[in-house]
């Protein structure tokens, strides 16, 4: 092998390791900043989405923050196949994800791939040896900055060296018909599935020289626009019909964008003039270029997204069982976004708390006055509670795609909730049967124990009511009041027990009174203990996502 040809080959070594590298700062820098405000994202992601402004706005800021449209329209298609927001809502929030993007491109067009040593350097120190959790999250970023800039400074030389290749030289001529550049930029950024990879990685090539026409790298930026909805699109295939929407909505934002300014660029050459007569560096041209496009296209199109929405809705027509399935849709393919299937789960277990609590407290009257209408209502709608925890605990079960410790310990908290309210349930529904059977005379209980079961049975409601209150108002206090509650409510059951056989004593009467009543003391005692199993468990979820870390608890915020 010749020398020309070992250097082509160490070349092209060079920058396939430094695309790695970069690659995976981008993935680890995505992941980390996602991990530290991914719970606030989502809890701002399904929030402000009522006004179309406020979405882009907000799509734009958060995509700024986790450095990935393809990330953040992932996660948009994931909340839309969760039926947590509507297909208007979706668009405005895409468009946005878009502005957000072009923000590294800006950042490469800086220069500051020469420190990026000294960045690994400080964020490996912050992040081995800091004992706080918000050090060693800074850490962890900039040495993720470190590594994907270093990636492109390993890029560098290669780069300029390929420039002055004259068979290279020849390829980039090619390029400069605006079909062929904006394929190239397409068929790249749909390979590594990242448009901020794509740019930066252009960008680094005017940094390093290289002769390429202005014109031809901004087709190529348009390509790599249309290029970064291929994972969209892909995510989409398995998930519901409004997701394909979504999905295909990125694409036609994008490729009527394309097709406009590309017209534009044709028909008016004196508008990329005008880039280079502003911003003589080219770098920074592109990088400009690559905003002004995103932030146009987005002008250009956000006063029409309900017509795009109804496009859409022609393009692929709503199906009849669309409308059955709806948002509480068991049919939904969760398994790949974790972040909504807990909301929704969330939404159905606070549902089922509810329900639950209604049921117990309609129970108790129906067993105190006897009454089996509402001991037939009570076991109808313990059938409903039943259906809701299969239903929540199917969604939780199809999981699979946890990336945090945080998002891991949310799965097992509400697994823990789902079982310990269905519990409940099953100890309302014992308690209602007492109603319909025969033969139990309330007096046979003894008044001074009636009287005791009477003030257990209100004891325990409260503490159903102050844990149902919890998912709306956690604290922690409110938890140690729910714990002093149960010690009230065991030592009521043993008082009440302990009265039953006092006066048994004194009056003999039916035993099957006691018996009864020995099995509703025990159905309360256990209900009260599941419901504080639920609030500790609570407490321990938000320890766990809150204690010294930036991320916030989803349902402290709901």
């Amino acid at each position: 092998m010749s020398g020309s040809e070992m250097t082509l080959t160490h070349n092209l070594f060079m920058i396939s390791g430094g695309l790695g590298m970069f690659l995976f700062g981008m993935k680890i820098l995505s992941d980390g900043l996602e991990q530290i405000a991914g719970n606030r994202m989502r809890y701002i992601l399904e929030r402000a989405t009522t006004n179309r402004f406020v979405g882009v706005t907000v799509g734009a800021l958060l995509t700024a923050v986790i450095q990935s449209s393809t990330a953040a329209t992932v996660m948009i298609v994931g909340f839309v196949n969760a039926g947590l927001m509507n297909l208007t809502q979706a668009i405005t929030l895409i468009m946005g994800s878009k502005i957000g993007t072009t923000l590294t491109a800006h950042i490469v067009a800086f220069r500051i791939d020469v420190y990026a040593p000294l960045f690994i350097l400080i964020g490996f120190l912050a992040y081995m040896f800091s004992k706080r959790e918000v050090f060693k999250n800074a850490g962890y970023i900039l040495l993720s900055i470190g590594i994907l800039f270093f990636g492109l400074f390993i890029m560098g030389g290669p780069l300029r060296e390929f420039s002055q290749i004259p068979e290279f030289q020849s390829i980039l001529i090619a390029f400069q018909n605006p079909i062929l550049a904006l394929l190239i930029g397409f068929i790249f950024t749909a390979i590594i599935q990242s448009s901020t990879a794509a740019t930066a990685i252009l960008v680094t090539m005017y940094i390093q020289g290289m002769n390429l026409p202005f014109t031809t790298a901004v087709f190529i930026v348009l390509g790599i626009n249309i290029g970064t909805t291929v994972t969209a699109l892909i995510v989409s295939l398995a998930a519901r019909r409004e997701s394909k929407r979504a999905a295909l909505a990125y694409l036609i934002f994008i490729t009527i964008g394309c097709v406009v300014f590309g017209s534009l660029i044709i028909i008016f050459p004196g508008i990329l003039r005008w880039f280079q007569n502003t911003w003589h560096d080219g770098a920074r041209q592109i990088a400009m270029f690559h905003t002004f496009f995103n932030v146009g296209a987005t002008l250009l199109l956000l006063p029409f997204v309900n017509q795009l929405s109804k496009l859409l809705y022609r393009i692929l027509p709503k199906q009849e069982d669309e409308s059955l399935r709806g948002k509480g849709s068991s049919d939904s393919n969760f398994g790949d976004f974790p972040e909504a299937t807990f909301l929704q789960a969330r939404e159905e277990l606070v549902k089922m708390s509810k329900l639950t609590l209604e049921n117990l407290r309609l129970a108790i009257e129906a067993f105190y006055f006897a009454d089996t209408e509402k001991a037939a209502m009570v076991l109808a709608t313990e059938s409903k509670i039943d259906r809701l925890e299969k239903k929540i605990t199917s969604w939780l079960s199809q999981i699979h795609n946890m990336t945090s410790p945080e998002e891991v310990e949310t799965l097992r908290s509400m697994l823990y909730a789902v079982s310990d309210i269905e519990r409940i349930g099953d100890h309302a529904e014992n308690i209602a049967e007492y109603a319909t059977q025969k033969g139990i005379r309330r007096k046979d209980m003894h008044s001074g124990a009636r009287d005791s079961l009477h003030e257990l049975s209100d004891k325990v409601l409260e503490v159903m009511e102050k844990t149902v209150d919890l998912f709306d108002n956690f604290s922690v206090e409110a938890v140690e009041e729910i714990d002093q509650l149960e010690e009230i409510v065991d030592d009521l059951a043993k008082e009440c027990i302990d009265k039953y056989i006092e006066e048994q004593e004194s009056k003999v009467r039916d035993p099957r009174g006691g018996i009864v009543l020995t099995n509703i003391v025990g159905d309360l005692e256990r209900c009260a203990d599941h419901a504080v199993n639920v609030a500790k468990n609570m407490r321990r979820h938000h320890h766990a996502v809150s204690t010294d870390s930036p991320i916030i608890n989803e349902a402290k915020q709901s």
